[in-house]
């Protein structure tokens, strides 16, 4: 998005520009075929080396600002790290901190919830993966005029976008893990962020490894009468 369309100040309506109505036939087939896709993506922590084009890692993070947000003021900024000594960097750093929540930081009712899926402190993927895409939410940004600005629901926002994103790494055949150390302001200052954005996601994607194995517990999904309520 151009610069120039965060200067308009006033309501100007123009007409939906791309919206693609569906006979039911359509739209019940469209709806099933992104539910038969989506329901493949699984989280993994085990990648190949394998090297991912740049442009493709570009189309999704252009895919991911297509979301909604708050004031169309789009509070997100995505920190692509390929480099191998940031890569480092952020494992050693991210690993400090994974040590101290399983050493007893977290509480015992948060370690027990994670035993099924067989976490710890180690995250080798960090190195591995050749893409990590730290996901921010601006809480300021400068608009076209060069002013500071208060954004709105950046939680929401930068939420929206990162399913979005994650939806487009796997259509496009890529793996990916939401990895969120806690507290992760280090990200904040290894990507050269200002104060006023706050890592939210950290979020790994490439090629699972060939070996790549999912804990079976992740398998399960709670049936749509437990995640959804129709009046």
């Amino acid at each position: 998005m151009s610069a120039t369309k965060h200067l308009t100040t006033e309501f100007q309506p123009i007409p939906l520009p791309d919206y693609q109505e569906y006979d039911l036939a359509e739209m019940r087939a469209r709806a099933q075929a992104f539910y038969d896709e989506i329901k493949t993506r699984h989280t993994v922590r085990e990648f190949s080396d394998r090297a991912v084009p740049r442009d493709i890692i570009e189309t999704c993070i252009r895919a991911a600002g297509t979301a909604p947000n708050g004031a169309n003021h789009q509070p997100w900024h995505f920190s692509v790290i390929g480099d191998p000594a940031m890569k480092k960097k952020i494992r050693a750093a991210a690993e400090e901190e994974e040590r101290a929540f399983y050493e007893g930081r977290a509480g015992e009712e948060w370690l027990e919830a994670l035993k099924p899926l067989g976490t710890d402190d180690s995250k080798p993927f960090l190195e591995t993966a050749p893409w990590l895409i730290c996901i921010f939410g601006e809480r300021k940004s400068t608009s076209a005029d060069g002013k500071l600005r208060k954004n709105y629901y950046v939680p929401e926002s930068v939420s929206i976008a990162t399913g979005f994103l994650i939806a487009a790494l796997h259509r496009a055949g890529l793996a990916t893990l939401t990895h969120t150390p806690n507290p992760m302001s280090f990200l904040t200052e290894i990507c050269g962020r200002p104060d006023h954005n706050k890592p939210y996601i950290l979020l790994v994607t490439g090629y699972p490894a060939p070996d790549a194995t999912i804990p079976a517990h992740a398998t399960e999904k709670k049936d749509l009468s437990e995640i959804a309520t129709f009046f």
